[in-house]
């Protein structure tokens, strides 16, 4: 199956441009990502650790990056446009606001009055809209790019937390998602899913070892500590039960890579034994899912909704566990103060640029705050604002708009 005249269309229409180069038009959307001012801000966004507390440690632009890789590795493997799941990995975390997932998690109690927070539905938001590339249409990426980023292709409904796309987005979204089957993801939006599992699960699990906040010792030593571990996944992480989570989490720490990690002193030869384990853990998730989804399909091209990726439980399940690892000893161990006061940046940020808006907005905001319609429509704009900052830059823009008046 190939991508279709439809997939290649843009929301807003724009003159056939030709470098001479026969450029595909989902090089363009690829090229328009990379060069994007969002983009480049994923460089100071937390991951996991704070955006520059450590030289190795890596921040949402790295992380993009290395999805993005995977992603395209996937996707060529079963046929999919390389630059579609590639623009999907790269896209992905646009919408992420400072301070990772504890970021977003405050901005979605502050906008609980204009339909909450995602960071995915806000990075559909950022690529259609928000990003200054195409007046009214952002990047003015083809259906199939935009597509493959929805990985929650839905709008919240009650006690939903992940969704997709806000409801003034909605005309853009039921665009792209023109014929494609209600609320399912197309193959590439799965890959880079799976991708970006991949990624977070084992890298963070590096940067936790290198960085000294995670040990495996207690894990390959104490049959209670690996208990532990299989309640908090199955809790947060998976349906699984923990009986079978301990199964597969007895194999993976027996597995000659992870064991030579385990005694990590930081040396050149440890160094060598940790990056070895990130390239087998990788190599081998992704090697499973295209295995498996080869084996249900058969082995001609698959792209949009011709397949669905199929993970093997054993796989899921080692992944899950390693995103467990870095919950409970990594991001559990943070300082529980500063989380707090993290998120009360965030809402001091919301309510002061609501009380002073427009005068403190960039000047990419304000004409959209002068020109919204309601108090929701107002408070949309100054939560895109804040969700736009890095790190760095909300800390700064809260000590000049709130501390400073404390």
């Amino acid at each position: 199956m190939t991508t279709s005249d439809a997939d290649a269309q843009r929301w807003v229409r724009e003159s056939v441009k030709d470098s001479g180069y026969g450029r595909t038009q989902y090089q363009r959307d690829r090229a328009r990502v990379l060069h994007s001012a969002g983009f480049r801000r994923l460089a100071t966004k937390t991951q996991v650790h704070t955006a520059g507390s450590d030289d190795f440690l890596r921040t949402r632009l790295t992380h993009s990056l290395e999805v993005a890789q995977i992603s395209r590795e996937m996707g060529l493997r079963l046929g999919c446009d390389p630059d579609v799941v590639d623009v999907a990995g790269l896209a992905h975390d646009l919408g992420h606001p400072p301070f990772g997932h504890n970021g977003e998690a405050a901005l979605d109690v502050v906008a609980q009055p204009c339909g909450g927070f995602e960071g995915n539905a806000q990075t559909l938001r950022v690529l259609t809209r928000l990003e200054a590339k195409v007046a009214g249409a952002g990047l003015n990426l083809t259906r199939a790019s935009l597509d493959a980023t929805c990985k929650y292709p839905w709008q919240r409904a009650p006690g939903q937390r992940k969704f997709g796309v806000y409801a003034d987005d909605l005309p853009v979204f039921e665009w792209l998602r023109r014929g494609a089957p209600d609320a399912v993801r197309c193959l590439e939006a799965q890959v880079m899913d799976w991708a970006d599992d991949v990624a977070y699960s084992v890298h963070d699990v590096e940067d936790g070892i290198h960085g000294g906040y995670l040990d495996l010792r207690p894990l390959i030593e104490s049959g209670d500590e690996r208990d532990a571990l299989c309640a908090d996944v199955s809790a947060v992480y998976s349906d699984e039960s923990p009986a079978a989570l301990n199964s597969a989490l007895v194999d993976l720490l027996s597995d000659g890579v992870v064991r030579a990690v385990a005694e990590y002193d930081g040396s050149y030869s440890a160094q060598i034994a940790l990056k070895r384990m990130t390239s087998v853990l990788t190599g081998r998730f992704v090697a499973s899912a295209v295995g498996a989804t080869h084996s249900r399909y058969g082995s001609e091209p698959m792209r949009r909704y011709a397949a669905d990726l199929i993970v093997p439980r054993t796989v899921r399940n080692q992944c899950a566990l390693l995103k467990g690892m870095a919950l409970r000893y990594v991001m559990r161990a943070r300082t529980e103060d500063w989380y707090d006061r993290q998120r009360q940046i965030l809402i001091e940020l919301v309510e002061a640029l609501s009380a002073g808006a427009p005068e403190h907005l960039d000047p990419l905001f304000a004409p959209m705050w002068k020109a919204a319609g309601d108090d929701a429509a107002r408070l949309r704009v100054v939560i895109d604002q804040v969700a736009s900052l890095t790190d760095h830059a909300a800390l700064a823009w809260h000590r000049t708009l709130v501390a400073a008046e404390s």
